[in-house]
């Protein structure tokens, strides 16, 4: 019977056989065959012989050349002084790379150099989301990207979005709706990324609004005052 199973790996503890012939593409597809509603998005050996990385939505599995054994925990080095915790290094860099490829989902406000990167989830009708605004209008040499995510009770949430989405200054009517209340007029039927926003935010696992993202791929928290972004915004190497 086919199992997952979690566990630590700690690579030099752990020995597996390595079968012959496996490529990416057998892998991909026996993967696929059994978890037909999480489609993979990478295929790539990983540092143990025999044993391969498999992302499929956003998750890191391991598993072996015939996928007749799927791990879903971490993977460490233990050869270094401190152990080396592979598996969070790695989910780093797909969200680092996630949220780079999709910032024309966003809304792009770049202030001063723009040098510095954040990324915010937020709802126009979410009273938290209008506190973090007040510290966001403070930051300079940032570039942030907000993502609309509609998702608080009020109905007219997917409505100010879409009009902020559609407005020609997507970044002032942004602005204005957060800081005053003002609801950009004109058109509210072109093509808006919320559904896509919708289905980035449930990858990371965004429950609520506000939530905040480095470009390295840290999540910082929701709300956050002015001096706790900028320590983290400095943080990033």
């Amino acid at each position: 019977m086919f199992r997952i199973f979690t566990i630590c790996l700690l690579t030099a503890a752990v020995v597996f056989s390595p079968a012959a012939g496996a490529n990416e593409n057998a892998i991909r597809q026996a993967f696929q065959s059994k978890f037909a509603e999480m489609p993979v998005e990478s295929v790539a050996k990983s540092p143990i012989a025999g044993i391969w990385e498999v992302v499929a939505q956003g998750q890191i599995f391991y598993v072996d050349e015939k996928v007749n054994y799927v791990l879903r925990g971490v993977l460490f080095d233990s050869k270094t002084p401190e152990l080396r915790n592979l598996t969070a290094e790695r989910e780093a860099q797909l969200a680092t790379q996630t949220l780079a490829k999709s910032q024309d989902l966003a809304i792009k406000r770049v202030k001063g150099s723009g040098k510095r990167i954040l990324y915010t989830f937020e709802d126009p009708n979410c009273g938290y989301c209008k506190k973090l605004q007040e510290e966001l209008v403070k930051l300079n040499n940032v570039t942030i990207y907000t993502f609309l995510l509609p998702i608080v009770s009020p109905p007219d949430s997917v409505e100010k979005s879409k009009a902020v989405w559609c407005a020609k200054d997507r970044g002032k009517a942004w602005d204005d709706l957060l800081s005053k209340g003002v609801v950009p007029g004109g058109s509210k039927t072109c093509d808006t990324p919320i559904e896509k926003t919708v289905q980035l935010a449930q990858r990371f696992g965004v429950r609520g609004t506000p939530a905040i993202y480095l470009a390295n791929g840290q999540q910082i928290g929701g709300y956050l005052p002015l001096d706790k972004i900028e320590q983290a915004l400095n943080s990033v190497k």
